[in-house]
This record gives structure tokens, sequence and C-alpha cells, in this order.
């Protein structure tokens, strides 16, 4: 799966975000156990996104030999 693909994911995680965080505005009850999902798939699709950044970024000024 090359770069491109996996950053789509990742936006596809951030919709799902959204959606949950609308879903408890709707829906009292279980608002708080999906706002708190919520912010973890956001989480994890902030990590997924700098892990590929980082991954496929060359870092300027250091050899990747020596990284």
């Amino acid at each position: 799966m090359d770069s491109n693909a996996i950053l789509h994911e990742v936006q596809q995680l951030y919709n799902v975000s959204d959606r949950l965080d609308s879903l408890a505005e709707q829906l009292p009850l279980v608002s708080e156990a999906l706002i708190s999902i919520s912010g973890n798939v956001r989480s994890t699709a902030t990590l997924l996104e700098v892990l590929v950044v980082m991954k496929t970024t060359p870092l300027s000024g250091l050899d990747p030999a020596n990284a």
C-alpha cells in the first residue's frame, strides 16, 4: 500500500470521528462514550498521518544511513 492510499484511510478515520461527534450530539444517553471513541479515532488518525509523513519525507541535513 503506498502512502497516498494510507493517507486516504487517514481521511476516512477523520470522517468517522466527525460522524461520531455528530451522533454524540443526537444521542445524549451515549454521548460521553461516543465522544471518547471519536477522540481515540482522531488520535489514531493523527498518529498514522505523522508516521506516514515521517517515513516518506527525508529529514533534511541527516544522512539516512545514520538516522
